[in-house]
């Protein structure tokens, strides 16, 4: 229930959806006798579009979620690595029969680069994804089929295939590994959502976790003054702030996080 009413509430109040609401809702009124409250939502309407799309706000808001935690200078050699998923796109993967990453791809590269470099780290993907609309593949079994020909041991790895967002991620592989306290394991996944990420975590119980965040998407305080190129782009980066922010609230309230906003 959870899942499902997260994913409606998040196409109603998604920033870029309020605005088109808003302006949607203005030319109603034009052809009625609320012509003033209108032509008010509508204006309101191009300038959130103009701002949210074009100005650095996109930069502002994602800045303090990548910068939350900061990527382990020099790490010892960990017991496991947990990378989480979101860097399929499911749909097309399962349409074309093939394996597409989207622009989160980075949370796979870099597993399997460290992968690599610690031969004795156990690996877990975790992530299987049940869209309300549309036919999508499950993660897991795409990440499997990645995974094939790397060279990596397939004994190291497991595939935690029923989670659907990041609390379940966290509470699944906690179940499937059963981690002891004493061993230590990195969590990879996009910088901006490691906040969220490491507060479910601690949440479900992993004791000594240690976050490393990858696919960062600004350059840091250089972005405070650069625009973005399209509104398309800006209103993207909005959402993607957005989301997390407002998942920490959700999670907060439902107790799927130890923290409002968790830190190191």
């Amino acid at each position: 229930m959870f899942y499902t009413l997260s994913k409606v509430l998040w196409f109603l109040i998604a920033p870029s959806n309020l605005l088109f609401l808003l302006a949607a809702l203005g030319v109603v009124f034009l052809y009625m006798r609320f012509a003033r409250a209108g032509r008010v939502f509508v204006t309101l309407a191009v300038l959130g579009f103009g701002v949210l799309g074009l100005s650095p706000a996109g930069h502002w808001l994602i800045m303090p979620l990548e910068e939350r935690f900061p990527a382990p200078e020099v790490v010892a050699a960990p017991d496991g690595i947990v990378v989480l998923g979101g860097s399929f796109d499911t749909h097309v993967s399962a349409i074309r029969d093939t394996v597409e990453l989207n622009e989160a791809g980075e949370r796979l590269t870099e597993v399997l680069r460290l992968a690599h470099r610690y031969p004795d780290a156990r690996i877990v993907f975790s992530g299987g994804g049940e869209p309300l609309v549309f036919a999508a593949s499950n993660e897991a079994s795409l990440a499997r089929t990645l995974f094939d020909g790397t060279g990596i041991d397939p004994a190291r790895v497991t595939f935690e295939s029923r989670s659907r967002n990041t609390a379940e991620n966290a509470a699944f592989s906690y179940a499937d590994i059963g981690p002891s306290d004493e061993d230590t394991w990195l969590l990879v996944t996009s910088a901006f959502h490691v906040p969220r990420a490491m507060g479910s975590f601690r949440a479900a119980g992993w004791e000594n976790i240690i976050p490393y965040p990858v696919d960062f998407r600004t350059r840091g305080s250089r972005d405070i003054y650069r625009p973005f190129a399209s509104l398309g782009q800006g209103l993207r980066r909005v959402d993607l702030a957005a989301k997390e922010y407002v998942g920490m609230v959700a999670y907060r309230m439902t107790g799927r996080t130890d923290a409002l906003f968790p830190g190191p």
